[in-house]
C-alpha cells in the first residue's frame, strides 16, 4: 500500500511540473494581434493574395485586394510572407512591441530569366526543308485559277472587247459637240477625201474591228 501511494505521489508531482512549465512557456509566448498592409515596389498600391503564415503552427491568412491582413500570432513566432512573382520574406515576431502590432510590408519583385530554348519539329534541318517543300497549299486550285485569269493574252482580249465607259461616252459626246459647233457655218467635209480618216480606217481593218464577233 505504501509503495502504491509513493508511485501516485511521484506521478502527481511530474504532472504538476509539466503543467507549470506549460504555463511558464505560455507566459513567455503571449498572443499578439498582428495586422498590416502589403504593398508593391512602388510603396503605394496594395498587393492582394499574399500569404502570411506561421509554418511551425500551421496557421496563417491572406491579404485582401487592398493588401490588408490581420491574424493572431505568438511572440517569437517565425512568420513568412510569400506571393507569386515576389521574393519570399520572413521575420521573427518580437515580444516587446505590445499586444497589437501593425506593419507595412514592402514586397520586392522576383524576376527569373529563363535560358533560351529552341524547339524543332524535325530532328535535322534537311528533313525540315524537305517537309516544307512537300507541303501542298489548300488553295492551290485557287492560285491556278488566278494565274489563268491574269493571263496576258486573255487580259488583252478582254481590253479590246471592253465597251466604252461612262467617261469615254461623255468625252465622245463633247468632242462631237465641239466638232458640230466648229463646223456650224462651214460646208460639210467629205470623209472620203480626208487622209486621216483613211489612216484610221486601214488601222481598224488590220485590228479586225470589222470581223464578226462571236
Amino acid at each position: 500500500m505504501m509503495v502504491r501511494n509513493s508511485f501516485l505521489i511521484i506521478f502527481l508531482l511530474i504532472n504538476i511540473s509539466f503543467y507549470s512549465n506549460d504555463l511558464f512557456s505560455q507566459g513567455q509566448n503571449r498572443i499578439i494581434q498582428l495586422s498590416g498592409v502589403v504593398v508593391g515596389e512602388d510603396s503605394i498600391s496594395g498587393v492582394g493574395g499574399v500569404h502570411i503564415y506561421v509554418p511551425a503552427a500551421g496557421r496563417g491568412t491572406t491579404s485582401n485586394p487592398y493588401g490588408y491582413f490581420a491574424m493572431p500570432v505568438l511572440a517569437s513566432d517565425s512568420i513568412i510572407v510569400s506571393a507569386v512573382g515576389y521574393q519570399k520574406q520572413n521575420f521573427i515576431m518580437p515580444g516587446d512591441k505590445g499586444e497589437s502590432v501593425t506593419l507595412i510590408i514592402e514586397l520586392k519583385p522576383d524576376t527569373t530569366i529563363l535560358p533560351e530554348l529552341e524547339i524543332f519539329p524535325y530532328p535535322t534541318e534537311d528533313l525540315f526543308k524537305k517537309a516544307v517543300l512537300a507541303i501542298e497549299l489548300p488553295n492551290r486550285k485557287d492560285l491556278e485559277n488566278l494565274d489563268k485569269s491574269l493571263n496576258k493574252d486573255m487580259l488583252r482580249k478582254m481590253y479590246a472587247n471592253q465597251p466604252m465607259s461612262a467617261n469615254m461616252n461623255y468625252k465622245y459626246f463633247m468632242d462631237q459637240q465641239m466638232l458640230s459647233t466648229s463646223q456650224k457655218y462651214q460646208l460639210p467635209s467629205n470623209p472620203l477625201l480626208n487622209p486621216f480618216a483613211w489612216v484610221k480606217f486601214i488601222k481598224a481593218i488590220k485590228r479586225g474591228d470589222f470581223k464578226k464577233k462571236d
